[in-house]
């Protein structure tokens, strides 16, 4: 077997993408009372340009997954909701001051209830900060804040995988990850497990595609891991006639770059010009990056037809592990 290491365990990107896609469900799996006083049947919305101005203003340093988002209440009003969400892997001594930082600002800025809600990922027992509150000469000023802890769910495996809510299985993607730190083939028959469950959910595709990207990106598994999730994978989808993406794409694309990266290359050789070799691996990274990421923005679009066949081949190299469309370009 390939002795090659598990990628580093990620607990940014699918813990932001899940809220985004599942938000009530999130609310309704970790903060029921608050789930209960909104009112769903109204629109609620992300703001996320708002929010990055009051963290830029806060000056607080790195930030990790926090989402700002409105919503009207079932009593009629309308209550800015902010979610912070602590996915790191060790406790931060400052985390309740910030929550304190961030709440008071979005109430200076909007004059509006903010309700500060957090998540905690890391793995130490005994921290579970709710509140930051500090006195002088008679006067008190703080917050209190919710708090939910995944270790909380760890002798709860069992009800997790039989809970209907996404977040529980993200919630047990999350505990199975930790679980099986340095042990792969624990952890392949862990996300294995997982990626079966989705389907016999009977969920609609894309929530199945969502759920598996996030379960993908928390529970890395070296190449020859992968390689046979993959095939087992693949085996189940024959089974349910549902496609599937990310898993299976990260390696079905390998191959299908090399034949495509050829394909152009005879192009252009058989035009017998530049231009046609360009276009010909222009339009395939294209499409790979479209089926990778989604609908791309019109300036990533220009800037493939620019670009050299050098500048085009080396990207496409690049998408194997980028996880982002950041990371296409930005890589060395």
């Amino acid at each position: 077997m390939d002795n090659e290491a598990p990628a580093s365990d990620d607990y940014d990107s699918p813990w932001k993408d899940a809220i985004t896609r599942y938000f009530p469900e999130f609310m309704a799996f970790y903060f029921p009372l608050a789930h209960g006083e909104i009112d769903w049947q109204q629109p609620y919305a992300f703001l996320d340009q708002e929010l990055a101005q009051i963290v830029q203003d806060a000056e607080l340093g790195k930030r990790l997954v926090d989402r700002l988002v409105q919503v009207s209440t079932r009593d009629g009003g309308e209550q800015w909701v902010y979610i912070h969400v602590e996915v790191q892997g060790q406790h931060d001594a400052n985390f309740p001051e910030r929550l304190f930082t961030y709440n008071y600002r979005l109430y200076d800025r909007y004059r509006r209830p903010v309700a500060s809600l957090a998540v905690l990922a890391d793995d130490g027992e005994n921290w579970k900060p709710t509140h930051f509150v500090y006195q002088l000469f008679g006067c008190e000023m703080g917050i209190r804040f919710p708090t939910v802890k995944l270790l909380d769910y760890a002798d709860q495996i069992e009800a997790l995988l039989a809970d209907t809510n996404p977040f529980a299985l993200v919630t047990a993607a999350h505990l199975f990850t930790r679980k099986t730190k340095g042990d792969p083939e624990e952890r392949y028959a862990a996300k294995w497990r997982l990626a079966k469950l989705l389907y016999e959910r009977s969920w609609d595709k894309q929530r199945i595609i969502d759920l598996f990207s996030v379960i993908d990106w928390l529970m890395r598994l070296p190449t020859e891991l992968e390689k046979r999730l993959m095939d087992e994978v693949y085996t189940l989808e024959r089974n349910v006639t549902m496609p599937y993406v990310t898993s299976a794409e990260r390696f079905g694309m390998e191959k299908g770059l090399q034949q495509g990266l050829q394909q152009g290359l005879q192009q252009g050789l058989q035009q017998g010009r530049q231009e046609g070799r360009q276009e010909g691996e222009a339009a395939l990274l294209q499409s790979l990056l479209a089926r990778r990421f989604g609908a791309l923005p019109d300036d990533v679009r220009a800037r493939l037809d620019k670009a050299t066949v050098e500048q085009l081949e080396s990207w496409a190299i690049n998408v194997l592990d980028a996880r982002s469309l950041d990371d296409v370009f930005d890589q060395a």
